[in-house]
């Protein structure tokens, strides 16, 4: 931690003190008076989602005058949750669903609707001393795209019609091995939606990569037609496919939002409003599209962060 500086300015005169203090706090981004000169440390996990929020953070802090500590792609979720509880990390940006893992209330329906699902995450961590800030509008869950060819030609548009189109024996779905297995996931949409993809059906690719499950059903390679996608996945953008809507809440939802430590919020009042704004602003298609100029097009998220900020 580096030593603070020699304060900035001298008192002149006791009547114009609270002026001075009032007018350094509001160039050093709303610093509460008298803090320290501390900066902020902002990490994020090493998606390309990940980094693309966690430059806004980072760039908007900077904007207002407010020093920082680079710490993006940091790790994955353990490793950043670890960093933030320990205090060798200030804030990054986190998913809503994710909270019902760490409280491990995962079965809990609060989780399936938007509203609910961020209040319970801001419950479970005001105890730690935490507070997650407004979320986009964007649910990152998992989700099935349908080739859109098929999805014209049958109507598909939900998991109720999904559902049905498996029934009738027209589904050949590309996932992951988590995706099939873990009780979240696809076993969550057949409960839900009372039905049983045959496993023969579904061709299981190592790994989680979405930009290859969502190619194999848009191009219907060896005859796949559904992929695993995440909802705010940037390929959704640029290829023909549909992705069947969750009208049940089969899903826990997956809303991203700066989560930070209550210290630093008291250190810079600025950050909770500014943020708030950044992430107020972003919904599903907005995401979507950042994203895909960064997996589809090649730009860095920096690059992109920095476009959409203006």
């Amino acid at each position: 931690m580096k030593t603070p500086p020699a304060p900035f300015f001298r008192p002149i005169m006791p009547a114009r003190r609270g002026l001075l203090l009032g007018a350094a706090a509001a160039a050093l981004g709303g610093r509460a008076a008298g803090a320290a000169e501390t900066p902020v440390t902002v990490a994020s996990k090493g998606d390309a989602e990940g980094t693309l929020l966690g430059q806004m953070i980072l760039q908007t802090l900077g904007r207002l005058g407010i020093p920082t500590v680079n710490r993006l792609q940091l790790g994955p979720t353990r490793i950043v949750r670890t960093a933030l509880l320990a205090g060798e990390i200030d804030g990054y940006p986190e998913y809503t669903g994710n909270a019902a893992f760490f409280s491990g209330t995962e079965t809990d329906p609060a989780w399936t609707r938007a509203p609910s699902a961020a209040a319970a995450a801001r419950r479970f961590d005001a105890p730690h001393g935490l507070t997650w800030l407004t979320p986009a509008r964007a649910n990152n869950s998992w989700q099935i795209a349908v080739r859109g060819s098929l999805a014209r030609a049958e109507g598909l548009a939900s998991m109720d019609d999904f559902a049905r189109a498996v029934g009738r024996g027209l589904i050949e779905l590309a996932a992951s091995a988590e995706f099939v297995e873990s009780p979240a996931a696809l076993p969550a949409y057949e409960r839900a939606y009372g039905f049983v993809l045959p496993r023969e059906r579904i061709v299981t690719l190592p790994g989680g990569d979405t930009s290859v499950t969502l190619r194999a059903a848009a191009q219907g390679i060896s005859g796949i037609n559904a992929g695993m996608v995440y909802g705010t996945d940037g390929a959704i953008t640029a290829l023909d496919v549909v992705v069947m809507a969750d009208p049940k809440g089969a899903q826990i939802i997956y809303e991203p939002a700066p989560l930070f430590r209550n210290a630093a919020l008291a250190r810079y009042p600025a950050i909770a409003p500014a943020l708030d704004r950044v992430f107020a602003g972003l919904d599903l298609a907005i995401l979507r599209r950042l994203n895909a100029a960064i997996t589809v097009e090649g730009e860095t998220p920096e690059a992109v962060a920095r476009r959409h900020l203006g």
